[in-house]
């Protein structure tokens, strides 16, 4: 590996270091992560939320409060609740309302669909997570930009530099490429491991 190589890994290191504090801390805060991207980021961002609402790579199991807190509201079914519910982190999709989605783009502004929902639903304690390829789509800057104005914190993740996403991310996480596919094979792992330390932090014995 050459020097700049190494360096330019460390510098990736430090930055999704730096997303999963942010995000801890909103955790904390009782905040929650929303996230917006489009076409293959949009998948991403269901994967996303797949990953931290429910368990990943460790069990999750209720506590023996919770179930029996179960028990006490949920009669016959609170054995099943008990024994197949597990712990999530609070994370939502923007690209999933599809109603919501179109009626923002027919209603207000199709640049808008990100933005709308921040507005109706951030808080100071969430975070967003804007993924884009370019760090130049207008509904994602449209989105950052409207979190910023909820006081809440922006995470990037994008090629290379950010584009004009940049100097609106508290954290950017830029991958080293100009190309759309290699990019979105890059941001698969990075998520992977925000969501995987993320679960460590919380969720282990």
């Amino acid at each position: 590996m050459q020097p700049q190589d190494q360096n330019s890994d460390q510098n990736q290191t430090a930055k999704i270091a730096a997303a999963i504090k942010l995000l801890i801390a909103s955790y904390d805060a009782s905040g929650s992560l929303l996230i917006c991207g489009n076409g293959g980021s949009a998948a991403d961002c269901e994967h996303i939320v797949g990953e931290l609402m429910k368990g990943f790579c460790l069990p999750r199991a209720l506590s023996a409060h919770d179930r029996d807190r179960l028990t006490a509201i949920c009669g016959d079914d609170a054995a099943r609740l008990g024994e197949k519910l597990q712990y999530g982190l609070p994370a939502l999709s923007l690209v999933s309302h599809s109603s919501l989605i179109t009626a923002i783009a027919n209603d207000l502004d199709g640049d808008l669909i990100f933005a709308q929902q921040i507005w109706a639903m951030g808080k100071a304690n969430d975070v967003l997570l804007a993924i884009s390829t370019s760090g130049n789509s207008e509904n994602i800057l449209l989105a950052a930009k409207t979190a910023r104005a909820k006081n809440m914190k922006v995470i990037g993740l994008t090629g290379a530099g950010g584009g004009r996403l940049a100097p609106l991310c508290d954290v950017l996480i830029d991958v080293p490429s100009n190309d759309v596919a290699s990019i979105q094979e890059m941001h698969l792992p990075i998520y992977h491991k925000i969501c995987r330390q993320l679960e460590s932090h919380y969720f282990s014995a």
